[in-house]
C-alpha cells in the first residue's frame, strides 16, 4: 500500500493547535484534575510561552530538552517550541543526574525545561554548564538556576511570530534503544508523527468526540504520539493524570471524564483484569477501546480483559521509537490473539532472512518496516543510521512471522534489549557500571520474564582472579548512585566464569537457558 495516500492536514504541531483553537476554541482540550483548559486558552498559553522562549533566544532548529512530569506544561512547552521551529527532546524523568547529563550533551540542547520536583536531579547534573535552565512550578516559571522567578509567565505580554514549517522538518528527538553503548537519539519529523495519527484514525476510527486518558509518562514515544498527538490531531480531549498513585484515581478519572480511549501497557491491563471494580464503573464507563503498547501482552490478560469488559476491545499494537512509534495494531472489529495485527494503513512490513530476502508467510525472520513513520535517522550517528535504515526500510531487530492475512506475530527479539514495564533497559549500560566496581572481572545482564513487569533485569558477575567475594550491599549502593532504579538488577548471581564463545563474547542465551532448566 502506498504511503502517498496520506492527506496531511497540518505541517506542524503548532499549526494543528492554531487551527483547533480558531475553529473550536471553546472545546475542552485538556482535563487536569478539577480544571478544564479549552483549545483557545491552551493556544493563548502556548503563544505566551513561545514569546518567552523567543525572548530567551530560542529559534528555528534549536534543541530544547523537556524533563517534565505529566502536566499541561509539557504540552504547552511542546507546542511553543513548534511555533518557533525548535526541536523538542523529551527525556525520561526516571533518569539520574549522570544519565541526564549524557543526553543533554549528546543532543546539544540550548535549554532544559524541567518540573520543579526534579530540581535536585537537575542541579546535580551538568545541566547548568551545558544549557540554560527553565523550571516550571505550577503556572510560574523559575529560571537561571532557580534564583530568579519570572512572574506568572502565562499572563505576560509576550509574543513571537509563527515560523513556517514543512512536514519534513524535525519535530522531536526521542532517546531510544541500543543494546550496545549509550542510548541514541531518534530524529522524528512532523510527517513521521502525523502519519501515525492518520493511520490510527483509519484503524481505530478515532475522532473529535473521543477522550483519551494519559497516565503513562509523556516522554515515552507511545504516549507522545498516540496519547497526545493523535488526540490533538482529531481535535479530541486529553485527560491528564500526573501520577500513577493512587491507581484508583485512574479509574475515577476514566469514569468522571467519560474517557473513550484508554492507553496502557501490559502490566496495567494485567492489574486491571484482576482488580475488583465497583459495579457502577463497569456499568457507566464509556471506554470503547483499550490500546496496549510498549511490550507484549500475555494471552491470559487478553482473555481476562475480554471477559471483564464486554463493551470494549483490547487491541495490541507494535512499534519502535524509530517508527514514531506504531507499525501494526489489531483492528478492534477483528483482533487476533497473540498477534500485534496487520501493518497500519499506509505502511508495509516484510519478514526477511539474514540476507534481507523476503520469507514466505509463516516463516520466522526479522521484521522490517516501510512508511512515512520511519525516522529521519539517529542524531550524530550516520553509521548507525545506515545499519538500521536500508533503502527506506527500518530493520527492527525483532523476529516474527506473518500469517496469510498479513497479521504479524512477534516471537523474539534479535537484540538483547530488555523491556520492563514498557521502558527500555540497555544491558551494556548496566554492565559498564557493574564492571567499574572493585573486584569485578566481567558481567552480563539479561532480561527474564516477569508477571508484573514483562521483564526484569538480572546480573551475572565473574570476579577477578584471587577475589573470592565482594560485598553485594556495597555493589548495589554503587549501582544506585549511577543508574535509574528501573535499570537496577533485581537479582545478582556470582559465578566462577561467564560462558563465552571463541572470540570472548558472553553467551547470554546460555545464561537464559540455564535459568529455565
Amino acid at each position: 500500500m502506498s504511503t502517498e495516500t496520506f492527506d496531511y492536514k497540518f505541517n506542524s504541531f503548532y499549526e494543528m493547535l492554531r487551527t483547533h483553537g480558531t475553529q473550536q476554541g471553546s472545546k475542552t482540550a485538556l482535563f487536569v484534575e478539577d480544571k478544564k483548559i479549552s483549545y483557545s486558552k491552551l493556544l493563548d498559553n502556548v503563544n505566551t510561552f513561545a514569546g518567552y522562549l523567543s525572548a530567551k533566544g530560542i529559534k528555528r532548529g534549536n534543541r530544547v530538552a523537556l524533563f517534565l512530569r505529566n502536566s499541561p506544561e509539557f504540552i504547552i512547552t511542546l507546542f511553543a517550541l513548534s511555533k518557533l521551529g525548535a526541536v523538542a527532546v523529551p527525556i525520561n524523568t526516571f533518569l539520574k543526574s549522570e544519565e541526564l547529563s549524557y543526553i543533554l550533551e549528546d543532543s546539544g540542547v540550548m535549554m532544559l525545561v524541567a518540573s520543579s520536583i526534579y530540581q535536585d536531579i537537575v542541579l546535580n547534573s551538568q545541566a547548568s554548564e551545558l544549557c540554560d535552565l527553565i523550571i516550571w512550578k505550577g503556572e510560574a516559571v523559575i529560571h537561571n538556576a532557580f534564583n530568579v522567578q519570572f512572574q506568572d509567565t502565562l499572563t505576560a505580554n509576550l509574543s513571537a511570530p509563527e515560523v513556517s514549517a514543512s512536514l519534513d522538518d524535525m519535530a522531536v528527538i526521542i532517546y531510544t534503544s541500543g543494546t550496545t553503548g549509550k542510548p541514541k537519539g531518534a530524529m522524528l519529523s512532523y510527517k513521521n508523527i502525523f502519519s501515525n495519527a492518520e493511520a490510527a484514525v483509519e484503524r481505530v476510527n478515532v475522532n473529535s468526540k473521543d477522550r483519551g486518558i494519559v497516565f503513562l509518562p509523556m516522554f515515552h514515544s507511545f504516549t507522545l504520539s498516540v496519547g497526545i498527538m493523535l488526540m490533538m490531531y482529531v481535535g479530541g480531549s486529553i485527560v491528564i493524570i500526573k501520577s500513577l498513585q493512587p491507581f484508583s484515581n485512574i479509574f475515577k478519572q476514566t469514569l468522571m471524564k467519560r474517557v473513550t480511549l484508554f492507553l496502557g501497557i501490559p502490566d496495567v491491563y494485567n492489574a486491571l483484569s484482576k482488580a475488583k471494580l465497583p459495579w457502577y464503573f463497569m456499568w457507566f464507563n464509556n471506554v470503547r477501546v483499550f490500546v496496549s503498547g510498549a511490550s507484549a501482552l500475555r494471552e491470559h490478560t487478553l482473555i481476562a480483559m475480554g471477559q471483564k469488559f464486554k463493551k470494549a476491545s483490547l487491541i495490541e499494537g507494535y512499534g519502535l521509537s524509530e517508527s514514531s512509534p506504531a507499525i501494526c495494531i489489531n483492528p478492534p472489529n477483528k483482533p487476533k490473539g497473540k498477534s500485534v495485527g496487520p501493518a497500519m494503513y499506509g505502511y508495509k512490513i516484510k519478514i526477511v532472512d539474514e540476507k534481507l530476502q523476503e520469507l514466505k508467510r509463516g516463516e520466522v525472520g526479522e521484521v522490517i518496516a516501510f512508511g512515512d513513520n520511519i525516522m529521519i535517522g539517529y542524531l550524530n550517528r550516520p553509521d548507525a543510521t545506515k545499519e538500521t535504515i536500508l533503502n527506506g526500510w527500518l530493520l527492527t531487530g525483532d523476529m516474527g512471522y506473518m500469517d496469510e492475512e498479513g497479521y504479524l506475530f512477534i516471537v523474539d527479539r534479535k537484540k538483547d534489549l530488555i523491556i520492563s514495564k514498557g521502558i527500555n533497559i540497555y544491558p551494556q549500560e548496566v554492565e559498564s557500571i557493574i564492571d567499574t566496581f572493585e573486584g569485578v572481572n566481567a558481567s552480563a545482564v539479561i532480561g527474564i520474564p516477569d508477571e508484573k513487569s514483562g521483564e526484569i533485569p538480572i546480573a551475572y558477575i565473574e570476579l577477578k582472579e584471587g577475589i573470592t567475594q565482594i560485598n553485594e550491599a556495597d555493589l548495589r549502593s554503587h549501582l544506585r548512585d549511577h543508574l535509574a532504579n528501573f535499570k537496577l538488577p533485581k537479582t545478582i548471581y556470582f559465578i566462577d566464569q561467564l560462558p563465552k564463545n571463541a572470540t570472548g563474547k558472553v553467551l547470554k542465551r546460555v545464561l537464559k537457558n540455564n535459568l529455565t532448566k
